[in-house]
């Protein structure tokens, strides 16, 4: 699938939902999947719905048009580490931004299509990793690490792009409207 055939979204489409992750630093993870309910996007990284432990880190599933948007509360990453798995059959894209890394991932099938840094497009990876780069240009994200230049804010525009590639969109409305939780406590995050 080629970027930009899904959506028109722009950082702005996003700002709220990086407002609602940043106090004095942004701490995001993110996962976009089309085509699945929250049940099911949970059910392929091993979360039960509901279920609550001593860490107080977990998952909210929301279902968005076109899929499911996965938001987790903790520090693992989980959503993001495990896109290959969420992706099986489909599409997902991800986004984690925390005081160290501001990343993106696009998977499709299980296979990485294109991962980088926000601030380092050069160090880019995967099947086709040029394949976005007409979207990202066209959200002003940098695309030549030699340049000096940022947009205002990356994690918006990382967000648009996720919904761009995946065909999900999760509005304000959905995020307001109740959500799957489920803990991640059991889980190792990078397996």
């Amino acid at each position: 699938m080629e970027g930009g055939l899904m959506s028109s979204a722009t950082a702005a489409t996003y700002e709220w939902l990086y407002q609602e992750f940043t106090t004095d630093t942004t701490w995001l993870c993110v996962n976009f999947v089309r085509d699945l309910s929250p049940e099911a996007a949970l059910r392929r990284i091993s979360v039960t719905p509901g279920t609550l432990d001593h860490t107080g880190f977990g998952i909210e599933a929301y279902a968005a048009r076109g899929g499911t948007v996965l938001i987790e509360y903790g520090w693992g990453g989980i959503v993001y580490y495990r896109s290959d798995l969420l992706s099986e059959g489909t599409t997902s894209a991800a986004v984690f931004a925390n005081i160290n890394n501001e990343d993106f991932a696009y998977y499709v099938d299980g296979q990485l299509i294109t991962t980088f840094g926000l601030h380092s497009y050069g160090y880019r990876r995967g099947a086709s990793p040029d394949q976005l780069q007409s979207d990202l240009g066209d959200l002003g994200m940098r695309l030549d690490d030699e340049e000096p230049y940022f947009v205002d804010n990356p994690v918006s525009s990382a967000l648009a792009l996720a919904e761009r590639v995946s065909g999900v969109h999760p509005s304000r409305a959905h995020y307001a409207r109740d959500a799957l939780f489920g803990a991640v406590g059991h889980l190792d995050p990078y397996r």
